[in-house]
């Protein structure tokens, strides 16, 4: 082989090893497996490549046939955020819920049991936990997925959830850098613009990554946001300044950026995914996080060649995508040590079943009057979900709440229905609304108020960011949507 096809060979490997494809399928496509064996250092996983615990573990199996330590990431933060049980809903609490209780040993615990059960399906990289400091009510993606309002509270849990989570051998990815909780924007629809000043933003939106930083975070994953303090022109996944200057060298933070998805509009129509990685790549990125819509072939090897193109043609520096690489490389190599050894928090033994309602009960603030409730209509009023969380996990109290009193009836109503329909379809049956984020929502607000008026002993669960007034006989915070958030309320509901 001549030198310069070895450096192309060379080239060609790096690029593949500084991107994280998503796929279609529950079993590894062939071209998945043939780029595995051709260099590609990392997979994610979403809902759609996850039916069971068992399937889960024969893909992760797949995969390591071909690169024992091959990095197979997933976004798992429990909460409203799960693809590990994205058909059933969470066996853990979110963030919020966590924050709420403000007991550090529990989310560290949380995090380990959470960080146990995806190691024992061999996943060995998760794009959590959520540092952002939610200090905008009105923020519409990240809300429960955040520890709190408070700097500190999200600090010292952000700290703890990283400690648990890699004690299960998981590499922890906390993100969204530099922190997005200041927004009114989805960047998955458009650019998020933060305009705190430098003061604010080290006193508020730095200091839970820099928790995280001390607590050893393998990976931190940036924002697609434009902060003009830190950079008045690139979004922080694109800048030097905010990546290579903030986060390597003034924070020292040495492991590895994953961005992310580059799929998102906020930079897919603002730059394009191809130029965009290559941006990313040359500011500081380490590795490039691509696949919750974006899961094919054609687009792996086009970003592929637009690395390779950027390194000859001179736009990328060869040496920082060799870096880039080598720090994936770095982190796949820790994750297979750590599965040989066998992490104490991934043991069996060392399992914690029960953790995650234990939590959510924790989690609940109740108000009012606790009366039995024998047969009640639930009426969920549904916001259209946001793409962090998605449309295919139940969510609610009805289901729980049918287990408890089998004569429990349910419908779901959207902003569009009346309320006087949900009365007619619970007739004499106690009412139970349950909302999500009735304060961004001021037709759920205004719902709330009729139902009472009308039915006074209603039932009200608050499912989201609790930020509106209590309201009805019985009024419930569970600080979240999973599963167990619901099991939570319901159990209250039933008296049980």
């Amino acid at each position: 082989m001549t030198v310069l096809a070895e450096r192309t060979d060379t080239i060609t490997r790096d690029a593949l090893a500084v991107l994280q494809p998503g796929f279609e399928g529950t079993t590894a496509p062939a071209w998945v497996l043939r780029l595995v064996g051709e260099g590609l250092a990392s997979v994610g996983l979403f809902g759609r490549n996850i039916v069971s615990a068992e399937q889960l573990s024969a893909l992760t199996a797949q995969l390591r046939a071909v690169r024992d330590d091959v990095l197979v990431a997933i976004d798992e933060e429990g909460g409203d955020v799960t693809r590990l049980e994205v058909r059933g809903g969470s066996s853990f609490p979110g963030n919020l819920a966590l924050g709420a209780v403000d007991d550090t040993a529990l989310t560290h615990d949380v995090a380990r049991e959470l960080g146990r059960r995806l190691a024992e399906c061999g996943v060995n990289l998760n794009w959590a936990p959520s540092a952002d400091v939610n200090s905008n009510p009105d923020n519409p993606v990240i809300g429960v997925r955040s520890f709190g309002a408070e700097t500190d509270l999200a600090a010292r849990h952000t700290a703890a959830y990283v400690e648990g989570l890699q004690a299960a051998g998981v590499a922890a990815c906390t993100k969204h850098f530099p922190g997005h909780g200041d927004t009114n924007v989805d960047s998955h629809h458009a650019m998020p613009r933060i305009d705190a000043d430098l003061d604010t933003l080290y006193a508020r939106e730095l200091v839970p990554f820099k928790a995280a930083i001390a607590a050893g975070t393998k990976a931190v994953m940036s924002a697609h946001i434009l902060v003009p303090a830190l950079d008045p022109t690139r979004p922080a996944t694109l800048s030097p300044q905010i990546l290579t200057g903030l986060l390597r060298k003034e924070l020292g933070y040495e492991g590895l950026i994953i961005t992310d998805g580059m799929e998102m509009q906020a930079i897919a129509a603002t730059y394009g995914i191809e130029r965009g990685t290559v941006l990313a790549i040359a500011a500081g990125a380490d590795a490039i996080c691509v696949g919750g819509g974006l899961c094919d072939e054609a687009t792996v090897l086009g970003l592929r060649d637009a690395l390779v193109e950027a390194v000859r043609e001179g736009a990328l520096p060869q040496e920082r995508l060799a870096d880039a690489a080598a720090r994936v490389r770095a982190l796949a190599a820790w994750t297979r040590e750590v599965r040989e050894a066998g992490a104490p928090g991934a043991r069996q033994e060392g399992s914690a079943p029960g953790i995650g309602l234990e939590a959510a009960r924790r989690a609940l603030r109740v108000s009012g009057t606790r009366s039995p409730v024998s047969a009640p209509y639930v009426a969920t009023l549904a916001p259209a979900p946001n793409m962090a969380v998605g449309d295919e996990t139940p969510w609610g109290v009805a289901a729980a709440l049918a287990e408890l009193l089998p004569d429990t009836a349910s419908g779901e109503f959207g902003e569009e229905s009346p309320v006087e329909e949900i009365l007619a379809a619970a007739g004499d049956r106690t009412v139970v609304a349950v909302v999500r984020d009735a304060h961004r929502h001021g037709w759920m607000a205004t719902a709330l108020d009729a139902l009472v008026a009308a039915r006074p002993d209603t039932v009200v669960v608050e499912m989201g960011l609790p930020r509106e007034r209590s309201r009805g006989a019985l009024y419930i915070e569970t600080h979240g949507a999973s599963r167990v958030c619901g099991q939570a309320a319901a159990e209250v509901i039933a008296g049980a």
